[in-house]
Order: structure tokens, then sequence, then C-alpha cells
């Protein structure tokens, strides 16, 4: 059975957070530790092949997805921490990095092979969303009873949501719509004001569910990979590419799911290294509106999306967005609107599905590895 195995490792405390270049050597050194791997062996002498890896450094860390074949659940994660550890103290640089989370996933086509083969009337349906139905169903069932407090859980979450607002360091409270101490007194607990507290909550929401995010379109690019596939044609499930304008989906193939992967974290790395000045993309565009998406199911999901929070989240959206030209991509009637005359005379940037990852402007970053390749020949 193939797994995914997700592994959260992060600087000691109160080390200095990583710069770009240092984030770089960093996966470079994780990268060849994998590279070297022939196989592990996982309790008992049981044999755990690895498949491939993933990784993705941030300021304070870095996020693995390991693939791996295990007879069992249980091996596969202590075949990858052993693994991960043993990775860690072999390198200097890495061996002071704490191991955080090793977590098993199922890989989702696989899982629905599995569970479309199951025989009995307790299987679960074949359709993805009718599987998902019967586990919102049964963790409804499991809230009645005494074990769950659902109120003790949305108040855990809120207090670690206001605890990351720390960490969206590019962005102060008045991008979500507190009032700075210019505004008139007046004005200050309007309907149209955002308190100090609702302000950290949409911005720790933001970072709860960047992890949320990046992990689920891990998952997208290794389902498109293993297909060989477009979004359009894919049979597995999907987290979030099938949200991205119809109209390109055949487009969305294994390669720019990685692309679109980099644009992520390269966006998010920039809100929580205070680096960011602006979005550089049509990409990342998009990116923003799957984040914020993102936000706005979680915070809901734990009853916590309140009207302040909401005033706070559309105000970093108009604060954020230049414009919101992009939105014009998921509405058929408005398509080849940038590549006309009328576009051109609206200002319009181009929006066609070859400029996504090209940089507004010379003065934006768009990530090496999700930027346009070069042309041949060109200088």
């Amino acid at each position: 059975m193939t797994y995914v195995v997700t592994v959260d490792v992060q600087l000691p405390e109160g080390a200095t957070e990583m710069d770009p270049l240092q984030r770089v050597g960093a996966v470079a050194l994780i990268e060849d530790g994998f590279a070297s791997v022939e196989g592990i062996e996982g309790p008992d002498g049981i044999e755990v092949d690895l498949l491939d890896s993933i990784v993705a450094v941030y300021p304070g860390g870095a996020l693995l997805k390991v693939f791996v074949d295990a007879p069992a659940l249980e091996f596969a994660e202590d075949a990858v921490r052993s693994v991960v550890g043993e990775l860690l103290d072999r390198s200097e640089l890495l061996s002071d990095w704490r191991l955080e989370r090793c977590e098993v996933e199922l890989h989702p086509e696989l899982a629905q092979e599995s569970l479309a083969a199951a025989d009995g009337p307790d299987a679960p349906p074949d359709d993805p969303v009718a599987r998902k139905a019967r586990h919102a169903e049964s963790a409804a069932a499991e809230s009645d009873g005494d074990d769950y407090d659902a109120e003790a859980e949305a108040k855990a979450v809120r207090g670690q949501m206001l605890t990351l607002a720390d960490e969206l360091r590019a962005f102060p409270p008045v991008m979500f719509g507190v009032l700075d101490g210019e505004d008139d007194e007046e004005d200050i607990g309007s309907e149209f004001a955002v308190s100090p507290e609702e302000a950290r909550l949409a911005a720790g929401a933001l970072v709860y569910a960047t992890d949320i995010l990046v992990d689920e379109l891990f998952q997208d690019v290794q389902t498109l990979t293993q297909e060989d596939t477009s979004a359009a044609e894919c049979e597995g499930p999907l987290w979030h590419f099938e949200d991205l304008p119809e109209r390109y989906a055949l487009q969305y193939d294994a390669r720019f799911a990685r692309r679109f992967l980099v644009t992520v974290i390269a966006m998010t790395t920039r809100f929580t290294d205070g680096s960011f000045q602006q979005l550089s993309c049509v990409a990342e565009e998009l990116a923003l509106r799957l984040l914020l998406n993102e936000t706005n199911v979680t915070l809901e999901t734990f009853g916590l999306l309140d009207d302040g929070v909401s005033a706070a989240l559309d105000a970093f959206t108009n604060n954020v967005y230049e414009d919101m030209d992009h939105e014009w991509l998921y509405d058929d009637s408005m398509d080849g609107i940038d590549e006309s005359a009328a576009g051109a005379a609206l200002g319009v940037a181009p929006m066609g599905f070859k400029a996504w990852f090209s940089p507004f402007n010379e003065g934006r970053y768009v990530h090496p590895s999700a930027a346009d390749e070069p042309e041949v020949g060109a200088q």
C-alpha cells in the first residue's frame, strides 16, 4: 500500500529564521539526504520502499511529503520518522532541528481503489462526494458523545490562530480594517471598524489555512503526477485544481501543479517573513483566492466566522488585491478580453494562461521554479 507521510521539521527554539539563501541550502541538504536512501527498514526488519519525496522549506523549518510503500500505516510512519531523524543527525547544519510532526495519509487514488473493492453492507460508497457525506455524518454523530466538546475545540483553535497571527509579519492591523491613530474617534466602534482582536483572528486564520492549503496542494500534485493527466481528465479526487478557472482545466497537469504549488509557497513565505509588497502575477492572484476560500471554510468549520472577522478578511482582500480583474477568468463571457482592444482600453493586464506566471513588471518577484522558461536563444 502506498502511504503519504507528512513530516514537519522545525528550527530549534530561539533560533533565527532562515533567510532565502539558507532556505535554498536546506532544501539541497534534505533532498540529497533522501536521494542517498536506497531503502528503509521498519520495525521488526520490515522493508519499506521510498518512492518519492517533496521538500518545501519555510523560514522556520521544512514541510516534507514522503511517499512510501509499506505493509501497514504504522510501519510507514515509523520508518519515515526513523529515516528523517537519521537524515537530520547526519547533517551538521540540521542536527539541531526538531521533528514536530510525522503523520501518515493514504494516497487518495489508491484509497479510492481500496474502498471501491470493499464488499458488505458497511463498505463505504465509491463516490468521493458520497464518502465525504458519510464521513460528515459520522463526525456529527461522534460530536454528540460525551468525549467530544465542540466548544472546547473551537476555543483551542481560536487560541492557536491568535498565536499564529504574529507570524503574518507583512500585514499590520490596518490592512485588516483596524482604524489607526489618525482616524476620527467618532468612527471607532462604528459598523465599519474592525477590532484589533478580530483582525488578529483573521490574520492567524490565514496562517492556519496556509498549512492546510499547502498540504492539500501537495496531494493534488501527487494525484496528477500518478495519473499523468490534467485536472479536467483526472479520475482521482482533487482538493483545489478544480477550483481554478474551468476553461483552462485541460492545462492543469502535473507540471503546472508543481509550478502553482511553488507559487503558493513563495507568496505565503513573503507574507510571513515580512518581505511582501505586491502580488506578482496572475497565478499569485488565483493562489490568494484559494487561500482566502480555505480560510473562510476553516473559520466556519469551527464556528469562528462572525461578522467582525468576515469584515477583517474583506478589508484584507481589498487592500492586497490591486484590482479584481482575475475574476473575469471565471466568467466565460469575458474570455479573451485581456487580449482584445476593449481589454487594452480598460487597462486589463494580460491574463491568458501563458501569462499566469509572468511578473506584472520588473519589480515583481516570481520564484525561479515557477517562472516561465526562457526562450531558446535568449541571452
